[in-house]
């Protein structure tokens, strides 16, 4: 392909990491980069590592960020695609104010930037390319750093006043565990990744026994990524096991609320814990689901995302098409 062919960017913005891709007008990835987000220094170390990131992906397709069409990000938090802001990404170093990230990373990078939330913009990738192709309406459940979703109905975007499909803070069990948001009995305070290490340090702490922080050591992380509780698991780890069955059923209960409010034809299950886990306890997921449906004879097709960890940022690139 010609280096002037046209491509545009895309920035998935997780709690974890920073994916980047480069697309042609077929959705074909030309080439990509990842980093770890940053954990200090604020939206503008953020938004500077994130900048740096696609630069990077832009050398591996063959092209400098100027000569893109524009670039999609996928940001967590409370985000104004109007305005270009991005507030309240409470999983991000310091980031609880109102940022003009989509500025900053226009004039980074020399061409226009538009904004979406991470979750809607990897649900409506799978829902177009992905493994909501046969579907009219999808709930994306994605399992990460917290737990977001993305609803699609009668092939729309369904963004509500600007706060819609945020599964991973309806309440499965009041008066419960502290949520990262600040309420108490949250899904994501059972599931999210981040929840899930705070309580497995708290128990550690308590003599638990636990191999969970010597694999991460071990894989020179400071993090309990996707891939350390995978192995912890392949190992029997009791509390990594427990906690992941904990995760299990917040996301049962959650999952099936949300069906019977909405009647959605399929779930789709992402993230970097969903993509890790899909095989092994995505039928769990499933059944707790079907458990807890008010027409239970006619559930919803359940499906782990095909697009993998580029879905979100491959999201993120059509929102510069659009």
């Amino acid at each position: 392909m010609s280096p002037r062919a046209k491509a545009g960017g895309g920035i998935d913005l997780g709690g974890t990491k920073i994916q980047t891709v480069i697309v042609n007008r077929r959705n074909e990835v030309l080439g990509q980069a990842r980093a770890a987000t940053p954990r200090k220094g604020g939206p503008k170390a953020i938004a500077a590592a994130m900048a740096e990131v696609l630069a990077e992906a832009g050398e591996n397709a063959g092209y400098a960020t100027a000569d893109l069409t524009g670039v999609g990000v996928g940001s967590p938090g409370d985000v104004d695609a109007a305005a270009g802001t991005v507030s309240s990404a409470k999983n991000l170093s310091g980031w609880s104010r109102s940022f003009p990230l989509a500025a900053v990373l226009s004039d980074e990078l020399g061409t226009p930037v538009a904004l979406g939330n991470d979750v809607q913009v990897a649900t409506t990738a799978e829902f177009e390319l992905g493994a909501g192709r046969p579907y009219d309406s999808v709930l994306g459940v994605f399992w990460g750093t917290g737990v977001g979703g993305g609803i699609v109905l009668d092939g729309k975007d369904w963004l509500g006043r600007g706060a819609a499909g945020e599964i991973g803070h309806m309440v499965v069990k009041r008066g419960g565990r502290r949520c990262p948001c600040g309420n108490r009995g949250c899904m994501e305070a059972y599931a999210g990744r981040a929840a899930m290490e705070a309580r497995a340090r708290k128990l550690a702490g308590k003599g638990r026994k636990t191999v969970l922080f010597e694999l991460m050591e071990g894989k020179g992380k400071d993090r309990l990524t996707s891939s350390v509780w995978a192995k912890a698991v392949k190992q029997d780890d009791k509390l990594a096991v427990k906690l992941i069955d904990d995760a299990v059923k917040a996301l049962g209960a959650a999952i099936a609320s949300a069906v019977n409010l909405l009647d959605i034809e399929a779930v789709i299950l992402g993230g970097g814990l969903g993509i890790r886990f899909g095989g092994l306890y995505g039928p769990e997921i499933e059944r707790r689901v079907g458990k807890n449906l008010f027409d239970a004879a006619d559930p919803p097709a359940f499906r782990v995302a095909e697009l993998g960890d580029l879905g979100g940022a491959v999201g993120a690139a059509q929102l510069a098409a659009r």
